[in-house]
């Protein structure tokens, strides 16, 4: 008797287990993200999103990120620092020319004729990380989390141009100063445009020719409204991703080593597919093969003359770190000594 009264009871129990809510499951925490235009193409489609999107398995951290890309949330670009400091999302993904309006010190590894190929602009994006994230910590209280390049920014024309001296005259879409005054130096006339209007701008005759890289041109339609492809870097579009400091400091040692290492390997994988981009997308825009990544275009691809590369290098010291200079050192009394300490031993700068 006792025993089925003990049996009873253990069923009893069993079927109160079994008909009782599972225990609730700690949810993983979120971080608000605001990440790049969809606009700029395959980068942001293909690995930005996705790692985002996996935030909790790319970083093994209970934490998982509500990505939405500004074009989307009806932010502009160049409100990025804005957006960064104003606390509304965690990690906000910063487009090094568009910001430099905001904090002309962060355009100091990207001016024109500087990182123009991806070995130089791996040094000094190395070189400048850490005087990067100082100013962002104590300007913006965010911790920078990684920096890569979109790639080159090359010539798109819809007039013909044999070289860089055919842009005297023709009005030429830019993104910020530095590049401004450089095409003010060729004679041409500079015309800021945001990326997503420049496409009509080209096709409306708003401007003649444009500058971007040839895979975020390809995918946003450039050769369809212009004709000759000048494949010569000034800028390499170095674009960087920062985090609350509150947000930040409020993780544990083990999880902010987790996060920055897998914002390592992140940004050393976009570095490597960055340049596959470059390269098919530049052979996609002249209708080269192979071409894996974009559409198949048939634009003219101007050579690139020694005398063009020797221009963009000579206005490094000539035009854009002069004009950058005085800029930045009028917001930051630090700024050009600060760059000269750190990138000007890479490419011989005193």
């Amino acid at each position: 008797m006792k025993i089925s009264s003990l049996a009873a009871s253990v069923l009893a129990t069993a079927v109160l287990l079994a008909a009782a809510p599972a225990p609730a499951q700690a949810q993983n925490a979120k971080l608000r993200v605001a990440g790049n235009l969809v606009a700029t193409g395959l980068i942001q489609q293909t690995k930005e999103q996705p790692f985002f999107e996996n935030f909790a398995k790319n970083t093994g951290l209970p934490i998982d990120a509500d990505y939405k890309p500004m074009d989307v949330l009806g932010i502009k670009d160049s409100d990025g620092l804005r957006v960064l400091k104003s606390g509304l999302f965690d990690i906000v993904t910063l487009r090094i020319a568009q910001v430099s309006r905001d904090e002309p010190f962060f355009l100091g590894p990207d001016i024109v004729g500087l990182s123009t190929d991806y070995e130089t602009g791996r040094k000094v994006v190395d070189a400048y990380r850490e005087v990067f994230d100082k100013r962002l910590q104590e300007r913006y209280g965010a911790k920078l989390l990684g920096i890569w390049p979109f790639g080159p920014q090359v010539v798109f024309c819809k007039p013909a141009i044999t070289g860089l001296s055919d842009l005297k005259g023709k009005k030429v879409r830019v993104y910020d100063q530095s590049l401004a005054k450089f095409i003010e130096k060729l004679g041409g006339i500079p015309v800021t445009i945001s990326f997503g209007e420049t496409q009509q701008a080209l096709e409306r005759g708003v401007t003649d020719c444009a500058i971007t890289g040839p895979s975020s041109a390809n995918s946003s339609g450039w050769p369809e409204v212009t004709s000759h492809f000048m494949p010569i870097g000034f800028q390499i579009a170095l674009n960087a991703y920062a985090i609350n400091l509150g947000k930040w400091n409020a993780l544990p040692a083990d999880q902010k080593a987790k996060m920055q290492d897998a914002f390592r390997k992140f940004e050393a994988e976009v570095w490597i597919y960055s340049k596959e981009l470059f390269d098919d997308a530049s052979r996609c825009n002249v209708g080269k093969e192979p071409c894996k990544t974009g559409k198949k275009f048939a634009m003219k691809d101007v050579p690139v003359k020694e005398s063009d590369r020797q221009m963009v290098r000579d206005a490094l010291a000539a035009v854009s770190l002069p004009t950058w200079s005085e800029l930045c050192d009028k917001s930051y009394d630090k700024c050009s000594a600060t760059w000269k300490q750190v990138v000007g031993p890479i490419v011989g700068i005193k």
